[in-house]
């Protein structure tokens, strides 16, 4: 035996040699079809920024996968949360790099570097069948901040990087449930909560309130904010932006009647998404205008409806193609009280991520203002077809690779990530 050799058994045996030996590993975390808890392995990627593991984000490499380098207590935490992993030597991830790098593939390396501070913009007193976003961040372990009214007329969203808007109605007609539910304890609480929000910040209406909420978000996502919404929080947030002084609600949401020519004073350069809408006046009429398309005129039931993500450049665009990482291309379709955007009344800049041309609707949208940007996602829960109000919250144990869900969470890293000039 040479000395050599000799020298190395007995750092083995001592533990001298195994920093040396974490030093030249690798966890590849893959998120392709081979992994086990996709969800997971987001909240994984979290953790490990808070323990100041710089994480990879090989983007378009099997699914969109981690990697970083082996550290204290990483294969542990994988294997509690059940995640899939393997640990690969220098050589074999230098292969990997060399193999993304390559000018011909649509793969590039995203680093993340900051711990994103999230916050949950959505009532205390919610109804667990409210949110697939708080159930996913739960699943995946992500810790969020919950915050709603008095917390964003306080100025307190500049303390975040990321905010996702709960299933809201920022049109001040309480999500237009009255005709339905206006004798729910549930309904009620909810009123008197947001009336006695108003009064405390000086509005006289609920509507007056959500106003001033909505322009404040403004200010949070053109100062560098990242603002991620779902559900009627997208084109309520736009329809209020739009009649920003403009009394659009009925008497029994807020006790005089709506200006007959609010139609006619929408002012659509304040919008980020949509473009000459018109909204739906009718006070106990389950939709807000005709941003969402009708279930009449789209022609598709569970068992056809699907959307497809576009494929980006990774090199050249690489904010599109985060937001699209995921196992599936073709994604079930899940309705919502606001389901799927009519493409003709979305504005030119916006960039498109998932769309049924077959039916001329957008699921999946994206943009900037000012320094920061914005998505929407239209639906309610990706993992229930037709979520009714008062039902059952969605199990997530039960669809641990829901590449509907994945997207969510594409949203929820992507201001971890170090940021890159685009190119294009």
């Amino acid at each position: 035996m040479t000395f050599s050799r000799f020298l190395l058994l007995v750092l083995l045996a001592t533990g001298l040699a195994a920093p040396l030996t974490a030093r030249a590993n690798h966890v590849l975390i893959p998120m392709d079809q081979t992994q086990k808890e996709h969800l997971k392995a987001y909240g994984i990627a979290y953790w490990l920024l808070t323990k100041q593991v710089e994480v990879d984000w090989l983007l378009n490499y099997r699914g969109g996968s981690f990697a970083c380098e082996v550290a204290a207590g990483v294969e542990n935490e994988m294997a509690v949360r059940n995640v899939s992993y393997q640990v690969i030597s220098e050589a074999q991830y230098t292969s990997i790099l060399s193999e993304i790098a390559d000018p011909n593939a649509n793969m590039d390396v995203m680093k993340l570097e900051k711990v994103p501070k999230i916050a949950v913009y959505t009532p205390k007193g919610k109804q667990p069948w409210d949110d697939a976003v708080t159930m996913v961040l739960g699943y995946a372990e992500i810790p969020y901040d919950q915050i709603y009214d008095d917390d964003v007329l306080d100025g307190k969203l500049p303390k975040y990087d990321w905010l996702h808007l709960h299933h809201e109605d920022f049109t001040g007609q309480n999500g237009k449930f009255y005709s339905m539910y206006r004798n729910r304890p549930w309904y009620q609480q909810q009123i008197r909560e947001a009336e006695a929000a108003a009064k405390r910040h000086g509005f006289t209406k609920t509507s007056q309130m959500k106003a001033a909420v909505v322009t404040k978000m403004q200010e949070f996502i053109a100062g560098g904010g990242f603002q991620f919404a779902m559900c009627s929080a997208t084109d309520t947030y736009d329809i209020a932006l739009a009649g920003l002084g403009v009394d659009m609600a009925e008497s029994m949401y807020d006790g005089d009647p709506a200006d007959p020519a609010a139609q006619s004073k929408l002012n659509f350069n304040r919008t980020l998404a949509f473009k000459d809408f018109q909204i739906v006046r009718d006070p106990y009429q389950y939709e807000f205008s005709n941003i969402d398309m009708d279930p009449r005129e789209r022609g598709v039931y569970e068992d056809n409806d699907y959307f497809q993500l576009f494929t980006f450049s990774a090199k050249y665009d690489p904010v599109p193609t985060m937001l699209t990482q995921d196992h599936e291309k073709t994604i079930k379709g899940f309705m919502g009280q606001t389901t799927a955007f009519r493409k003709s009344l979305i504005k030119s800049d916006v960039v498109v991520m998932g769309d049924n041309k077959a039916s001329g609707e957008v699921r999946y949208m994206h943009g900037t203002l000012g320094k920061g940007t914005w998505t929407f996602y239209g639906g309610h829960d990706p993992e229930d077809y037709q979520h009714l109000v008062e039902e059952e919250p969605t199990d997530l144990a039960l669809h641990p690779n829901s590449p509907g869900y994945r997207l969510i969470l594409n949203n929820v890293l992507f201001p971890a990530a170090k940021k890159k000039k685009q190119k294009t």
